[in-house]
């Protein structure tokens, strides 16, 4: 268990946490939330004991192993794999120790080696790290590449993999999510739900959060408050608890005003002057419940089309790729009209990409067709846009560069709307945070009015309320849409249509988000046998009728038992759920605990009656 007690944190002259008391048990799977600056990277820094508590203590267990993901990444010439392998110290030690042995044609000291690692159950330790790389998306064929040879994307993604691969009993992952695909995310989602230790996860991608987590810690106005449930659930409970609060204060203020009615009027009579001292008395003791305050939206909005053509841009019989030798997607048939919204689905190297560029221009087809319209205007978020901003300069400045005659006050106007107020139109981005740098590049990408957003990648540190702010503003936006996200909560929410790049073929996705992940792990080396596939998410085409083929016969006694099983877990999870609602559960945190590992048992035993259930189904 670790437990915060009376625990505050400071950085610099500024309070972030204080008198944060609470308790996180094993096997918790925790998402730390608020907003950009509330702290949440101070708190794992201080559970790292990299910062110490301003005031109170954090106790962790004695032998807590602790994992974490590095943020920068060394320029190392070694392979790789052996760069994830070495997350696990004790194997990668004992893999080195028996290749030396071996190399000296010491027979003793390899004896030794295979002692070892036996100890350690290192035998299968390479083939841990290589299904982590594959399922973080790296093909099998740069396993032994240079760690130098990434770029930074991918280092990322080295870290993320070197991190699961070191043994914890504390897991601590920031933003685990930017830089990898919608493929990699549902890999890790499964991996993170199989781990076994504590997990604390900072993340602003809420159907990970839904997916992943089985507490939310909310970081906010210095306060640290623990939810049971995952990010839906808390948002829930938190509405009630404000409007709870709202509903005291409001019942408060009634009151204060009928003492204060009364002591005023009574105070200076004799006959009344004791019930008036006792009111005054009563109303001094009044709690002093504070009003909800409702905090200001995130808001923005993308300029209206100059024009907007019916038919913008398409791909006639196209290759796509970079050269003869390296041709990625083949006879590619792509239209976009005013107001689609269009999703492309596919596994990292698939080409998505590729097709984005291509439909860009950046990438002419090697054969086949790209017409666009005369009056065409795109707009273009690649994943390397955030990273093309202009060091030593201002928002300002970027904008100065698209429209040079324009007045300063237009750009001001304008960037205010992107949440850059008054000065910060002049700060120098260098100190800006990447959500910043994200948000300037999309404003600078609204700026000429397109009529095409073709958008790769667009999320990558934007926080949860810029997330829901730019998929509202994309929803409102009259011209076309092409998105790759991670992100499944907004590209659900701006697009109605996915087309899924496999196999060097891009073609419509008859299905939805929740159809593709299934897919997903359908796929042979998913490495996700525990998650029963849909059979929805395979019926792509409908095909022709099969063959009837005969089915073992079902015992409908132990059918019938499985599935009253089932309802018999569902329902008492739904009793926990309803519970959990409840506000005045929370005043006794010893309850809140229990309950919280009742439903995590609930949990798991409803996740293997289902398992079993589909077994039976299935013959």
């Amino acid at each position: 268990m670790i437990s915060f007690r009376n625990f505050a944190l400071r950085r610099g002259e500024r309070l972030l946490l204080s008198n944060v008391d609470l308790a996180l048990h094993a096997g918790y799977r925790v998402g730390v939330i608020g907003r950009n600056g509330a702290g949440k990277s101070s708190l794992f820094a201080a559970l790292m004991g990299e910062v110490e508590p301003d005031k109170g203590d954090i106790d962790l267990p004695g032998k807590a192993r602790i994992a974490s993901v590095a943020q920068e990444t060394p320029h190392l010439p070694d392979p790789a794999i052996d760069f994830v392998l070495s997350g696990d110290a004790a194997v990668h030690a004992a893999i080195q120790m028996e290749a030396n042995a071996f190399a000296a044609e010491d027979w003793e000291a390899v004896a030794e080696a295979h002692q070892k690692l036996e100890e350690v159950n290192g035998y299968d330790g390479t083939a841990r790290a290589g299904r982590l790389l594959h399922g973080l998306g790296f093909p099998a064929e740069v396993h032994e590449k240079a760690v130098a040879d990434f770029s930074g994307g991918w280092r990322v993604r080295l870290n993320v993999a070197r991190a699961l691969m070191t043994p914890s009993d504390l897991l601590l992952l920031d933003e685990p999510t930017n830089h990898l695909d919608l493929d990699a995310v549902v890999w890790l989602e499964e991996w993170l739900k199989r781990y076994d230790g504590t997990l604390l996860v900072i993340s602003h991608d809420r159907e990970f959060l839904d997916n992943v987590t089985t507490h939310i810690l909310h970081l906010h106005d210095g306060t640290a408050k623990l939810y049971v449930g995952n990010y839906t659930a808390f948002e829930r409970q938190r509405a009630e608890h404000l409007r709870q609060q709202q509903i005291a204060h409001d019942k408060e203020q009634a009151e204060r005003a009928h003492l204060q009615s009364f002591i005023d009027r009574f105070k200076a009579k004799a006959s009344k002057a004791r019930q008036a001292q006792s009111r005054m008395k009563r109303l001094a003791k009044l709690s002093g419940t504070e009003a909800v305050r409702v905090e200001r939206g995130i808001s923005i909005q993308l300029p209206a089309p100059l024009r907007l053509p019916n038919s913008l841009l398409s791909l006639r019989d196209a290759d796509c790729g970079y050269g003869a030798d390296a041709t990625i997607l083949r006879s590619v048939g792509f239209g976009l009209e005013a107001g689609d919204r269009i999703g492309l689905l596919g596994v990292n190297g698939a080409g998505k990409s590729t097709l984005v560029k291509t439909l860009v221009g950046e990438l002419a087809p090697l054969s086949g067709e790209r017409m666009a319209h005369p009056d065409l205007r795109i707009g273009y978020f690649a994943q390397h846009t955030v990273e093309s901003l202009v060091a030593g300069t201002s928002p300002i400045d970027h904008l100065k560069e698209l429209a040079p005659n324009t007045a300063t006050q237009e750009f001001r106007n304008f960037l205010g709307g992107w949440q850059f107020p008054g000065d910060r139109a002049f700060e120098v981005i260098d100190n800006f945070s990447g959500g910043e740098k994200a948000r300037l590049a999309l404003a600078l990408l609204a700026w000429n009015k397109p009529n095409l957003l073709l958008l790769d990648e667009p999320t990558n540190h934007l926080d949860l309320e810029m997330r829901e702010a730019l998929a509202e503003a994309l929803s409102d936006f009259d011209g076309a849409i092409v998105m790759v996200s991670h992100d499944r909560h907004l590209i659900g929410l701006v697009c109605d249509e996915y087309w899924r790049v496999h196999d060097g073929v891009v073609e419509p996705f008859d299905g939805d988000l929740d159809d593709y992940a299934a897919w997903l792990r359908s796929r042979p080396g998913s490495d996700n046998p525990k998650t029963p596939v849909p059979k929805k998410a395979l019926e792509v085409e409908k095909p022709a009728p099969a063959p009837t083929v005969v089915k073992p016969k079902i015992n409908p006694h132990k059918l019938q038992k499985a599935e009253e099983r089932v309802a018999r877990l569902e329902g008492k999870l739904a009793e926990y759920n309803t519970q959990m609602t409840d506000p005045a559960v929370y005043s006794d945190a010893g309850k809140v605990a229990d309950l919280g590992r009742q439903q995590l048992q609930l949990r798991t035993e409803l996740e293997q009656a289902e398992a079993e259930l589909l077994a039976l189904y299935e013959g």
